[in-house]
């Protein structure tokens, strides 16, 4: 009876906004009820049941099917920083509990290795919820772990919650990041040297230890892995000077030379795939935050290698600051970009681009790359795939989130009115991204921003600026499109529309005639739905 009664209100109440009911879904359902149903705090982690249903592939899975991946106690938290303090919808971190004493246990989670913990992504401004599994399905494809994930519809204390993604937290295991586990007791020779996992990142979230870059301090390292507590000084001792060392040595003013000691400290290999994945995705957190790198057991090739890959949602154009949104450009630049921004990315990679090397590994690598795992239709088959399987759960998503789909979501640039919308964006936008990277690689021009002029996107230019009465705005079209050039206030309000015409291949100037009240505005320039400048003007 006890089991009927729990069914029938999880029916009852899992109500959408719109007023339909969640009974049913073609993704995995996911029932997490908290004790007395109690808020989920962003620490520490509470206890509450969680119950899986998962049918299989092709399978529909109802609300009242018997729990069938997992039916027991979990610990659960927020997690994140941005999604979690400024999105309604909010991302959870879970670790599987045997009792209530919070031991934790490793089991299979929705066909994923075993393992205890486990991350619920809201994806909440990414509109496509792709971002982050297609770039981890690239890392992959690549040939380096990144977490494998599984979509789900979650209901919390019987109310549905929406679309997400259960994610593999990055942890050292030998599904995970397979390297050594550094004991307490390992603090001399080889035992001290691995493993260790690294990470570029604000400081929010469980503590760590952490130390500044010699470079700057607006680079901060922390310890993700051994836990803090788990940690001996001789551990913090060694894994903070090998990594300065290692900057100290890339540092040199030889550091060109092809028997500089910096070399033999890395595996220059995954630093090239983690420059192709950062600079392919445009990842405005690339390289300065969310950033991993471990290290093994100097028996075990103790080497330093990037990764894993972690934190995508504002990638693929989906920032709408530090120029992320553009299909041209060099992500490793973001320091010049965002001088001000209060964490910037490690030196290292200017220095990279300017080794021969490394430059080379990363053109032979994307072209290698570009003729299998990151062939356009490849790409776009496997957006349209998971659009057709996940679009009834973004559906009902969005009726559960309203003002969402249509609306800007910080730090959204594009702005779709339909899910198809923003499906469609996010594939011209790998599109033009690759094809800007494919003539950077086959010139070689990574360094010096020395980009060949013929693959530029078009330019956006007002003139002169600050406005007067014959101010005039000139732009450039490389090819026959739909054109729109949009005035905005700096709050994001539309004043005017300048253009919005299709038109052929060529230079256009027109006459900036607007009615202007404030200090500054922007000038939004897009090409068939594409974002292509944004330029700002001052009255």
């Amino acid at each position: 009876m006890k089991k009927i009664i729990l069914l029938s209100y999880f029916i009852i109440i899992g109500k959408l906004v719109n007023g339909q009911t969640f009974t049913q879904s073609n993704l995995p359902i996911l029932k997490i009820t908290t004790r007395n149903q109690q808020a989920i705090p962003d620490e520490p982690k509470i206890i509450a049941n969680l119950q899986v249903i998962d049918n299989g592939t092709n399978a529909i899975n109802f609300v009242n099917d018997t729990p069938n991946g997992y039916n027991g106690l979990i610990g659960i938290e927020q997690r994140g920083s941005t999604s979690r303090e400024f999105f309604p919808k909010k991302p959870y971190g879970f670790e599987l509990w045997k009792d209530t004493l919070g031991t934790s246990q490793n089991l299979v989670m929705l066909g994923m290795p075993q393992e205890s913990d486990w991350v619920l992504n809201a994806s909440y401004n990414d509109k496509t919820f792709m971002r982050d599994v297609l770039a981890y399905r690239i890392a992959n494809q690549m040939g380096r772990y990144a977490t494998r994930t599984r979509y789900c519809e979650l209901m919390l204390n019987g109310k549905y919650e929406g679309v997400y993604i259960v994610m593999e937290k990055i942890k050292r295991d030998k599904n995970r990041v397979n390297i050594a586990n550094l004991k307490p007791t390992d603090n001399t020779g080889d035992d001290l040297t691995g493993g260790y996992i690294i990470k570029i990142d604000k400081t929010n979230g469980s503590p760590a230890w952490s130390w500044n870059s010699k470079a700057t301090n607006k680079v901060l390292f922390q310890v993700d892995s051994p836990k803090y507590t788990d940690l001996t000084d001789a551990q913090l001792n060694y894994i903070k000077n090998f990594v300065d060392n290692w900057e100290k040595e890339l540092a040199s003013p030889t550091f060109l030379d092809p028997q500089a000691a910096w070399r033999s400290k890395v595996d220059m290999d995954s630093f090239v795939d983690y420059f192709l994945l950062t600079e392919l995705t445009k990842n405005v957190d690339g390289y300065r935050l969310s950033t991993y790198f471990y290290k093994d057991k100097d028996s075990k090739d103790g080497r330093l290698k990037m990764g894993p890959a972690w934190d995508y949602n504002l990638a693929f154009g989906n920032a709408d600051y530090y120029d992320g949104y553009k299909t041209s450009g060099w992500q490793y630049k973001i320091n010049t970009l965002a001088p001000n921004d209060a964490f910037w990315s490690p030196f290292w990679w200017e220095s990279l681009v300017q080794d021969p090397d490394f430059v080379n590994r990363a053109a032979y690598r994307w072209q290698q790359l570009r003729k299998t795992v990151l062939q356009t239709d490849k790409i776009n088959q496997w957006i349209d795939s998971t659009a057709s399987v996940i679009t009834p759960a973004v559906q009902r998503n969005f009726s559960r989130w309203t003002g969402v789909l249509g609306n800007k979501v910080w730090p959204n640039y594009y702005v779709g009115y339909s899910y198809q919308d923003e499906v469609f964006f996010l594939k011209e936008w790998i599109r033009s991204r690759s094809v800007w990277l494919d003539a950077q690689f086959e010139s070689k021009a990574i360094v010096l921003g020395n980009e060949p002029l013929a693959v530029a996107r078009p330019s956006l230019e007002v003139f002169p600026n600050p406005i007067q009465t014959h101010s005039q705005v000139r732009y450039e079209v490389l090819e026959k499109g739909f054109v729109q050039l949009e005035l905005y206030d700096l709050a994001g309000q539309k004043i005017q529309t300048l253009v919005a015409e299709n038109q052929a291949a060529g230079t256009y100037t027109i006459p900036l005639n607007a009615t202007l009240q404030h200090k500054a505005y922007i000038i939004d320039y897009q090409h068939n739905g594409m974002p292509i400048e944004r330029t700002k003007i001052l009255y």
